[in-house]
């Protein structure tokens, strides 16, 4: 198996159950959550509250991990772009089906440079536009040519496996991504981030993940579904630290 090298508290409402037990539900959800448990859920609702303290938890649980998995769904904020040379599948990685890798880390899909150094990426370790990485790559001498250029979205929510909480960029980065006129959803991926700050490794590639879990042949989730299935179940658990946070990853044009 290869390996690589090594908040802010939510806002918005608590919704408080009859048996006195609070559940969080962050600001953008809540007219989600509304939607569904009043009008879909009045009559699950109506009876969880007939019935003993410990069953009407358990329901209002599942109620709100529904409401929590409908809204997630749509909840993917620009993130930024990357410059990458992509790579054709490693020997080391068993997956017949998998064609290139377009990981959103540095391990098995390279970036077009140690580009931390320069000190011109946002809140979320990556750029705010292309132009930003041809200045950086002009200032550096670092040659782009062959390289493909990406760009990501990203999940709301981080996971550790058992849980999800909401996370935010480094505040110390300006973050103000110009998002593309034209993108190509190319699939979506796992990323660990114990450290919190750059993208550490993408477990589908790094650590041969994609021998286990089906991906397409750019060695990704074919959908946020799977992912997010994937992550809710545990199946990174034993992969590297995490939490994990899930990234859409789009291929673009160079401007």
């Amino acid at each position: 198996m290869h390996e690589c090298g090594a908040k802010k508290s939510i806002r918005g409402r608590r919704w408080r159950h009859t048996s006195e037990s609070q559940y969080p539900v962050a600001s953008g959800q809540l007219k989600i959550a509304v939607g569904l448990i009043v009008s879909s859920r009045r009559e699950d609702l109506g009876r969880a509250r007939l019935e003993p303290c410990r069953k009407a938890r358990q329901r209002w649980r599942a109620l709100a991990t529904e409401v929590r998995f409908e809204s997630q769904a749509a909840e993917m904020t620009p993130a930024g772009y990357m410059a990458k040379r992509v790579g054709k599948r490693p020997d080391w990685l068993r997956a017949p089906h998998v064609v290139d890798v377009y990981s959103v880390t540095n391990c098995t899909c390279e970036d077009f440079a140690d580009y931390i150094q320069y000190w011109k990426h946002n809140g979320y370790w990556l750029f705010d536009s292309p132009e930003i990485i041809k200045s950086a790559a002009g200032e550096n001498s670092i040659q782009l040519e062959g390289t493909s250029l990406f760009y990501y979205e990203v999940h709301e929510m981080e996971f550790d496996g058992q849980a999800g909480r909401p996370f935010f960029p480094e505040a110390s980065f300006p973050t103000k991504v110009v998002q593309p006129s034209r993108k190509q959803l190319e699939g979506f991926d796992v990323v660990t981030f114990y450290v919190k700050t750059n993208p550490e490794c993408s477990p589908l590639s790094c650590n041969s993940m994609a021998e286990e879990l089906h991906t397409n042949a750019h060695c990704l989730f074919a959908s946020f579904e799977d992912a997010e299935t994937a992550v809710s179940r545990g199946a990174f658990n034993e992969s590297g630290p995490g939490p994990y946070r899930i990234f859409a990853v789009y291929s673009v044009d160079w401007p």
